[in-house]
């Protein structure tokens, strides 16, 4: 209905001081070290989807438009006459408890746990509460090459995630004539904010390959080894930002879904390891097989750099002692933003009180039960 040179008028400074951009080095006051949480509560005053948003780690430098910012939300109050658009980068939606919708301009996305959404860089939206009084998630803030499927390689043109099931939405708009909207706007890691006097979201019409989107995860066609052995999880990945290097990512959106595992001759769950990617993990449902006690739907992990991890030593022994049938891991989604930056804690995250301290003692009971006499290990 108006050109986009009347969505802004004078703008001023805008503080959000809990929703950080790269970098944010060395602020934790922490040592290095694997790093748990349990989930936090949704304050009942938690606000709008701009107030509730909380800054964990950061990587890379929002200025020279690399690396990213995962945070995560909570929500309590619908965004009525704010609008708000990101220009530092796309914001990948991971919801995990309640309902949201995306009013944007190009149209309205609803989506729930167990679904994502991804909202380009530059473009506006504003988030309402959608059937719940409530809503927790994620988010990854991408400011590198934008999302994509990645590459099958040898797995071909089918499974993993197929772009037939991204969907977007259709035009929809708002004819909001002499209504006052705050347009808050983030830019170079500073927020700015105006006032109009209609809605910005008056697009009619759209047509292009620049949109947003949304995915329901559970459409996701997982593949892995069924014969034996353990798969990198990077046959696990929904969406990748590439980086210039082959083979690491500026992040990349992994998942662990409802499967099968059938390997035989195998150690099924993850291999201990540490290599140059950092990992986040957070739990929409069900349970993590690597780590059944102490990471439940909302908490979150993080694993950075060259720091060994791996399955809790409950998940070692039962893995290693169980007899390998053909087994079904059902109602379960957990999630991985996997970077090649290292994963800088914010002092918020730091400080908050779900933080696991005694969380690395979860390997202390693992034991050496090498024999050179004895070639199979049966627990003794």
């Amino acid at each position: 209905m108006r050109p986009t040179v009347q969505h802004i008028s004078d703008m001023v400074r805008f503080e959000l001081p809990h929703f950080r951009s790269a970098p944010t080095v060395n602020e934790s006051g922490l040592p290095l070290a694997p790093m748990r949480w349990d989930p936090a509560s949704i304050p009942d005053d938690a606000g709008t989807w701009l107030e509730g948003i909380r800054t964990i780690f950061t990587g890379s430098d929002v200025l020279t438009q690399v690396g990213y910012a995962i945070h995560t939300y909570a929500v309590t109050e619908s965004m009525e006459t704010e609008v708000f658009y990101n220009a530092d980068g796309e914001m990948l939606i991971v919801p995990e408890v309640g309902a949201l919708r995306f009013f944007t301009e190009f149209g309205i996305i609803d989506v729930a746990p167990g679904e994502i959404a991804c909202i380009p860089r530059g473009v506006k939206y504003k988030v309402l509460l959608n059937g719940d009084d409530k809503a927790r998630g994620y988010i990854c803030e991408n400011y590198g090459a934008v999302f994509t499927v990645p590459e099958r390689g040898p797995i071909g043109a089918n499974c993993m995630a197929n772009p037939r099931d991204f969907l977007s939405p259709v035009a929809a708009y708002e004819q909001k004539e002499g209504v006052t909207h705050r347009v808050v706007t983030k830019w170079c890691g500073q927020f700015h904010a105006c006032e109009i006097d209609h809605s910005p979201l008056d697009v009619v019409a759209w047509h292009g390959n620049y949109a947003p989107y949304k995915y329901n995860l559970r459409h996701y066609s997982p593949v892995g080894p069924i014969r034996n052995d353990h798969a990198d999880p990077s046959i696990f990945t929904v969406l990748t930002a590439p980086s210039g290097e082959p083979g690491t990512a500026n992040i990349d959106f992994v998942i662990f879904p409802p499967r099968w595992l059938v390997a035989e001759d195998s150690f099924r769950p993850p291999w201990y390891h540490m290599n140059i990617m950092s990992e986040f993990m957070g739990l929409i449902e069900g349970v993590y097989d690597a780590k059944p006690e102490g990471f439940v739907p909302g908490g979150m992990s993080c694993h950075n750099m060259m720091l060994p991890h791996g399955p809790d030593a409950d998940a070692f022994y039962a893995a290693s002692l169980k007899d390998l049938e053909p087994e079904k891991l059902d109602n379960t989604i957990a999630f991985m933003f996997e970077t090649r930056f290292p994963q800088q804690l914010t002092k918020y995250a730091a400080g908050l009180d779900t933080l696991q301290v005694k969380y690395p003692d979860v390997w202390k009971p693992l034991r050496n039960h090498f024999d050179p006499k004895r070639p199979v290990w049966n627990g003794e």
